[in-house]
């Protein structure tokens, strides 16, 4: 029996490492045709080439989310190769954690472009495509972060909360599309992620939490699939998850 992701066109934003890497092999390996996007050409269009080796379709688009077109250019280039948009996954993401009191304005305005604009972005590439198909499934990436602050989370956490609110206003917005949406929060997965925190003593403190209780992430690609899995009429809102031993 076949699988409901194979065939599926899916566009991922932040493909080159982490939780947009990971999803890419898990969904091309069930038979979806992965369009990835991100800044880091290399990594994106060896991973194409591995995927493609493997059986699979995939393309690559070197895509920075932070400009509109070059966001429109990624999902272009997915209907240019295979004719319609089944998913959108915006998952690139930034966390240069820092207590507010330190001024990183330009990390701030980092995040905000990234976190925030990026994921707005994606929004409006793949719209347009989902809504004259009467169907898709955007699925945008928030955090743990987005339910919870702390202190140096601030800015970081803001974006996600964001993250959540844009989504479910889409949710509300897209019903007489057939499109549906999800958001996908996790916790401490074993990413790149912390590598953004200049912030000695926020680096400290979350690598030593990512040492003592990060999980692969392969978690979030089973989450992905999970929601994609359902139901034509089942629609997945909001899937919160952490590591068992994560108290945060």
């Amino acid at each position: 029996m076949s699988s409901p992701i194979e065939g599926t066109v899916v566009v991922i934003t932040g493909a080159s490492s982490g939780l947009g890497e990971a999803a890419a092999r898990m969904l091309s390996a069930r038979g979806a045709k992965v369009v990835l996007g991100a800044r880091r050409s290399d990594r994106i269009e060896a991973l194409a080439v591995e995927l493609t080796e493997a059986g699979g379709e995939a393309r690559a688009v070197t895509t920075d989310v932070t400009d509109r077109a070059q966001v429109s250019a990624l999902v272009d280039t997915a209907v240019k190769a295979f004719g319609r948009v089944d998913v959108m996954i915006n998952n690139a993401g930034l966390m240069p954690q820092s207590l507010l009191e330190h001024l990183k304005v330009d990390e701030w305005d980092r995040m905000i472009d990234v976190n925030i604009k990026g994921v707005l972005y994606g929004i409006a590439a793949v719209l347009p495509h989902m809504t004259a198909q009467k169907s898709g499934h955007i699925i945008n990436v928030a955090s743990v972060a987005g339910h919870r602050v702390g202190p140096g989370s601030a800015v970081y956490s803001a974006t996600k909360f964001a993250v959540r609110t844009l989504t479910e206003g889409l949710r509300q917005e897209v019903k007489p599309h057939r499109i549906r949406t999800t958001i996908i929060s996790p916790g401490a997965v074993a990413t790149e992620l912390p590598n953004s925190i200049s912030d000695p003593a926020a680096a400290e403190r979350m690598n030593k939490l990512y040492d003592e209780v990060a999980i692969p992430a392969d978690s979030f690609a089973r989450a992905v699939v999970f929601a994609m899995e359902q139901p034509e009429d089942v629609d997945i809102n909001e899937i919160l998850y952490r590591p068992t031993n994560q108290a945060y």
